[in-house]
């Protein structure tokens, strides 16, 4: 299997990119990498180190997209980017799979715009595996969607299941939608009408709404929700994680008892933090794209790369199974009917997107026929009160008159 790696994407790249890639090349003989960015100094780092050269191709490309680009202009201006070349290689079939710390924005645009959707797919999604009690959850969407529609929550889910499924191993992945209620009823029109949906679907095992505390709980293998919301819980999360192992170094420091309970726990601490680390999971998947796109914020150290590979190696039949629940994706979603629209239910989807289109048009009309009643009462208005003021002045004598 061959992985296209964007070498300049990431905090500390090129250096952290190429050294963790070339150690994750020690631990595993089943893939090998396509380096992407400025030749000359990727040749220079990799003189540094020992390594299958028959395993490494380097493919140039001058130019990087910074976080301050526009991301759908740069790339279709910066052809000879690190992120468009790799992607490139993606949609051509010289690389099974593209990872990059990047710029989000542009491995998204690119991703949509050189790769391409899986068909029948309206939106992809960004899905990170989770450590919660139990186990392993995928979150999605996380940022690649913030405004979605009921019919995207439900190809998310089908998304999330296959490959949950497919890559996980995990048999009827229990499917939860992110509200602020457990009851059917709860939630704003979003989630109202994604749960009658999700509810109707019969190709995903839905189990009903999740509170926000339920999250870590590990019993849903799939949370679904909107871009927006996704994102902000995933940064929660983070920061809450961050935030606890600080307090708890500084309760540790405390007293000396505390430093000593805390020498004798040392491991129980090291596992831990080891677990809640979601670098250790390595980037998320943008499912729904035709082909294995991996994304992470940032690469701020060399086990960051390593936990790419190691990662997603772990899951079934080390790296290779990726593509399989890519492709599971694929089945799924033709199986459900969300491309061929003899299956009842998108039936049901087609109708709700005319009837939100119809009530689009309905809202449209109706504020300009309110725009245009404000509009002539304000004229009226400003007629009776000059033409008041025009018989007050006649009556007084005066010779000003109102053209009314």
């Amino acid at each position: 299997m061959k992985f296209a790696i964007d070498a300049f994407g990431g905090d500390n790249a090129p250096e952290a990119v190429i050294r963790g890639s070339i150690d994750a090349m020690q631990l595993n003989d089943d893939f090998s990498i396509i380096f992407t960015g400025d030749e000359s100094a990727i040749y220079a780092l990799l003189n540094n180190y020992e390594y299958d050269k028959s395993r490494v191709e380097v493919v140039h490309a001058p130019d990087i997209i910074t976080c301050e680009d526009q991301p759908t202009l740069a790339v279709r201006r910066k052809k000879e980017s690190s992120i468009v070349k790799a992607l490139h290689l993606v949609a051509d079939g010289k690389a099974d799979c593209f990872i990059s710390a990047g710029s989000t924005g542009a491995v998204l645009a690119g991703a949509t715009l050189i790769v391409h959707r899986i068909p029948g797919v309206k939106r992809p999604a960004l899905a990170p595996v989770l450590p919660t009690l139990k186990g392993p959850m995928m979150l999605i969407d996380c940022g690649a969607n913030v405004d979605c529609t009921p019919e995207y929550l439900l190809q998310f889910a089908y998304m999330g299941s296959a490959y949950m499924s497919g890559v996980l191993g995990i048999e009827r992945p229990r499917v939860g939608l992110i509200n602020n209620g457990t009851e059917e009823g709860k939630g704003n029109a979003l989630t109202k009408e994604a749960y009658s949906l999700l509810k109707a679907a019969k190709g995903i095992n839905f189990v009903g709404n999740c509170e926000a505390r339920e999250l870590m709980s590990g019993d849903y293998d799939v949370i679904v929700c909107d871009g927006f919301v996704g994102n902000a819980v995933l940064k929660t999360l983070e920061g809450a994680v961050a935030s606890i192992m600080t307090m708890l170094k500084t309760e540790i420091k405390s007293s000396k008892r505390a430093s000593v309970g805390a020498m004798l726990s040392k491991n129980a601490f090291k596992a831990l933090k080891t677990r809640m680390d979601y670098t250790e999971y390595g980037g998320a998947p943008l499912l729904g794209i035709n082909g294995g796109i991996i994304i992470n914020r940032t690469i701020i150290r060399t086990e960051h790369v390593i936990a790419y590979f190691t990662a997603f190696s772990g899951f079934t039949n080390f790296i290779g199974t990726i593509l399989v629940g890519i492709t599971k994706v694929k089945t799924e979603i033709a199986t459900v009917g969300v491309i061929n629209n003899r299956v009842d239910l998108c039936l049901t989807i087609d109708k709700n997107e005319k009837l939100s289109r119809t009530a689009f048009l309905q809202t449209r009309y109706f504020g300009k026929f309110c725009n245009f009643i404000v509009v002539g009462f304000q004229i009226i208005t400003i007629r009776i009160i000059a033409n008041y003021f025009a018989g007050t002045v006649c009556k007084c004598g005066g010779g000003i008159k109102f053209p009314i």
